[in-house]
């Protein structure tokens, strides 16, 4: 009997990878869909700069009605490109992240041309400096609060759930406790100890809470700042300058 040449076969072999890169097409195809739409690439470049909008604002910008803009925002949502924070009856929508503005940098450039930007028409006094309700607030509370998190003393919820609460690290216990703030005390407060709040002319967060109340508080005690009797305008005097420089690292 002759030996019979086998025929070997080749078979499809599924590799757990294969799946893993379909996942990854797929999330891709969802998010540049997402982006795709005019309305909502409209919208998500308008946050670029960093500054939250309501979405009525975005509704205006996007120039859709303000129910169809609360429908966009939830699919942007819905792919991580957007988050939301509640204040009071508002609700602020600001980019998930720096990767999301990376990414629509980079489509930037493949598209060409110039967006305007955000320009503000609050007063300057009150523009640079103020107080809301009872903390600091302006584009000086907003610095403060961006190297409060640079320094590693702050870090504060996010994501889309809305929750804009902060808490200090054992080196932001330390730091402030050194300015003269009983933070056991403030913490024991009827109210919240520590929270992002959405600078209405800057639409970006300051801190607002038990804490940003003491922080106004040492710096009028100590002249950092001089409240205007006029008007919530709040006026940096030299020596805060200079003290707020040294202390938080902070630059005109």
């Amino acid at each position: 009997m002759r030996n019979m040449a086998v025929v070997k076969h080749q078979y499809f072999v599924y590799d757990q990878s294969m799946n893993a890169g379909t996942q990854i097409d797929s999330s891709v195809s969802e998010i540049a869909a997402a982006i795709g739409e005019p309305a909502r690439a409209r919208m998500l470049y308008c946050l670029v700069d960093g500054r939250a909008r309501t979405s009525t604002e975005l509704s205006v910008v996007a120039g859709v009605s303000p129910p169809t803009a609360s429908v966009h925002l939830q699919c942007l949502m819905g792919q991580r490109l957007v988050k939301v924070l509640a204040q009071g009856k508002h609700r602020y929508y600001s980019l998930e992240g720096p990767n999301v503005a990376a990414a629509l940098e980079a489509l930037s450039v493949l598209a060409g041309g110039v967006r305007d930007q955000f320009l503000p028409r609050t007063p300057h006094r009150l523009r640079a400096a103020r107080t809301c309700y009872d903390h600091i607030a302006g584009a000086l509370g907003v610095s403060l609060n961006d190297r409060f998190a640079a320094l590693g003393w702050l870090s504060c919820g996010g994501g889309n759930s809305g929750s804009a609460a902060c808490d200090l690290s054992s080196k932001g216990k330390r730091a402030f406790e050194a300015l003269g703030i009983d933070i056991e005390a403030a913490r024991m407060r009827r109210r919240r100890f520590a929270y992002l709040c959405v600078d209405w002319s800057e639409r970006r967060p300051h801190l607002g809470g038990a804490l940003a109340s003491d922080l106004l508080r040492i710096a009028l005690r100590r002249k950092w700042v001089l409240q205007d009797l006029d008007s919530r305008a709040l006026a940096i005097t030299s020596l805060g300058r200079r003290e707020m420089q040294i202390r938080f690292g902070l630059r005109d």
